[in-house]
C-alpha cells in the first residue's frame, strides 16, 4: 500500500514538474544595452512583473554593455540572423545612434501605433534619434538630461541663458567648472549646448542634413568658447564636478540630472543644490526599447513594452527608483507618484523646461566635428 502511495506522489509530482515546465515554455528574450542597472532592472523589477501579469511567460534578459558599443553587438547580432525565419530576440534596448542605423537597415518592426501607451511619448527623441526618423520604431525607456547644478546660497538667481551665464562667469572667475570636452559627457553636452546657443545651426546640428562644411563656419562661437573658459574651472569629469560642487570649490556647472538627485539621496551631496536648465536648452538622451522585424514572439513584445512605459511602471521603476525623467511625457507620470517624489524631480527642472529645452544631441558627424574643433581652436 505504501508503495502505491508513493508512486502515486511520484507520478503526481512528475505531472506538476511538467505542467510547471509547459507553463514556462515561453520565454521573452530582452537583449539590453546600457550600464548593469539596466539590466537589473528587467531582471529584479521589470521580468517578474510582466511574468506576474502574463502566467506562463518568463524573461531572460542579456546585457551587451554600455554606450555606442554595447547596441552595436546588438545590431550585430540582429543582422547575422537577417536570413531566418524567425529571431530569438524579442525586445532590444538601445542607444540612439544604433537604433537609427537599425531603422535605416531594416532590422526592427514598426509597433507603437499598437500599443496602448504609444501615445504617451511625444517629446522630439520618439520621433527622431540623431537625426533619423525613428517615428513608430520605438518607444524610450528613460530620458538623461544635463542641466546646470548650483548652490542656491551663493547664486540667489542662476543664469537664465547662456548669455547671462558668459556674464556671470565673468564676474565671478573659476566660481564655474566643468570638464572641457574629455573625461566625462556632462562636459560634452555643455560644449553641444554652447554650439546650440551660438553656431546659428541649432536645427541643422541636431536634425541634418550633415555637411562637413559647416564646421569652417564656427570660429568664432568657438573663441567665445576659449574666451569663456579663462574664466572657469576645469573639473576632472562628471563625478569630478560633484564633487567639487559638494566641497565648494565651484558653486555652479553641467551634471547628468539622475546622476545629481543620486548623489543626493545617497548623501554625497549637498541637498541644498538645485538645478536649472538655461535657454536655450541642454543635450539629453534616451535609451529606446525596440522590437526587432522578426522577433519569435512579437506580440508579447508589444505587451511587455506596453507595461514598461505605462504610466505606474515609469513612476515606480523609472522615476523613483533611478531619478532618471520618464520615457513617456513627464505629465502623464504625475498622478502615479506621491507629491514628494514628483516635487524631488520637478521642482527645479519642470516638464515644460523638458519640453521646450531639453535637446538631442548632435548628429554623430556633426558630434565627431565638434570634438575635433574644440581640441583644436579650444583646447590649444
Amino acid at each position: 500500500m505504501t508503495s502505491k502511495i508513493a508512486s502515486l506522489f511520484a507520478s503526481a509530482a512528475l505531472t506538476l514538474i511538467a505542467s510547471g515546465a509547459a507553463q514556462a515554455e515561453n520565454v521573452l528574450n530582452v537583449a539590453s544595452g546600457g550600464s548593469q542597472n539596466m539590466v537589473d532592472y528587467v531582471t529584479d523589477y521589470l521580468g517578474p512583473l510582466f511574468e506576474e501579469q502574463n502566467p506562463g511567460w518568463s524573461v531572460k534578459v542579456v546585457g551587451t554593455g554600455p554606450g555606442n558599443s554595447g547596441s552595436q553587438a546588438i545590431l550585430e547580432k540582429l543582422k547575422a540572423q537577417s536570413g531566418n525565419d524567425t529571431w530569438d530576440t524579442d525586445v532590444i534596448v538601445t542607444t540612439q545612434l544604433k537604433t537609427g542605423e537599425m531603422v535605416t537597415e531594416g532590422l526592427l518592426q514598426n509597433f507603437v501605433a499598437d500599443i496602448d501607451t504609444g501615445a504617451l511619448a511625444t517629446r522630439n527623441t520618439s520621433k527622431t534619434a540623431l537625426g533619423v526618423d525613428v517615428t513608430g520604431f520605438v518607444m524610450p525607456m528613460f530620458h538623461s538630461q544635463t542641466a546646470i547644478a548650483y548652490n542656491p546660497d551663493l547664486v540667489t538667481t542662476p543664469p537664465a541663458s547662456f548669455d547671462e551665464l558668459k556674464t556671470w562667469t565673468a564676474d565671478h572667475k573659476g566660481a564655474f567648472g566643468y570638464n572641457g570636452i574629455k573625461n566625462g559627457m556632462s562636459g560634452v553636452a555643455f560644449t553641444a549646448a554652447w554650439m546650440y546657443a551660438y553656431s546659428g545651426q541649432t536645427e541643422q546640428l541636431m536634425n541634418g542634413p550633415y555637411d562637413a562644411e559647416l564646421k569652417n563656419s564656427w570660429d568664432a562661437a568657438l573663441d567665445d568658447l576659449k574666451a569663456f573658459n579663462e574664466n572657469i574651472t576645469f573639473t576632472p569629469g562628471n563625478a569630478g564636478t560633484l564633487d567639487m560642487l559638494n566641497r565648494g570649490e565651484i558653486v555652479m556647472g553641467p551634471v547628468w540630472v539622475d546622476m545629481f538627485y543620486t548623489w543626493q539621496a545617497d548623501g554625497r551631496l549637498n541637498p541644498g543644490l538645485k538645478l536649472t536648465l538655461p535657454e536655450p536648452g541642454m543635450p539629453g538622451q534616451p535609451y529606446y526599447y525596440a522590437i526587432p522585424a522578426k522577433a519569435e514572439h512579437a506580440e508579447a513584445a508589444r505587451k511587455f513594452i506596453a507595461l514598461a512605459t505605462s504610466p505606474d511602471v515609469q513612476a515606480e521603476g523609472i522615476v523613483k527608483r533611478f531619478n532618471w525623467y520618464p520615457g513617456i511625457d513627464a505629465q502623464h507620470v504625475e498622478g502615479s507618484m506621491a507629491k514628494a517624489d514628483w516635487d524631488k524631480l520637478f521642482t527645479d527642472v519642470t516638464p515644460a523646461d523638458l519640453a521646450a529645452k531639453g535637446q538631442p544631441f548632435p548628429l554623430a558627424p556633426f558630434f565627431d566635428d565638434i570634438r575635433e574643433a574644440y581640441e583644436m581652436k579650444v583646447s590649444n
